[in-house]
């Protein structure tokens, strides 16, 4: 029986995309910030991506904000309605 060579391909690490609930584009994971709904139903910002519960994904930009916002698309993907508070201290964070 002879030998085969076996040729290893590098491995190319997969870059985790998600779609921001504002312009409906799907970005990478890290470009996008966390919106979570925690299991104590509260609607909360997610600076590390990692909490539990259920979680929307929204672009750095203002017009990605007002879009989600205006469309309760926010509200739809958590399932739960937004405070205006968390809807101002997103404002609050993005860059025009």
């Amino acid at each position: 029986m002879g030998m085969r060579k076996v040729i290893h391909l590098p491995r190319v690490k997969k870059v985790p995309l998600r779609m921001c609930v504002g312009c409906q584009e799907m970005r990478p994971k890290k470009e996008l910030i966390r919106v979570v709904r925690t299991p104590q139903d509260t609607v909360e910002i997610d600076p590390t991506g990692k909490r539990s519960g259920r979680g929307a994904y929204i672009c750095p930009r203002r017009e990605c904000l007002q879009k989600a916002v205006k469309g309760k698309r926010l509200e739809k993907a958590l399932q739960r309605s937004v405070a205006p508070e968390i809807i101002q201290s997103l404002a609050e964070g993005l860059q025009e």
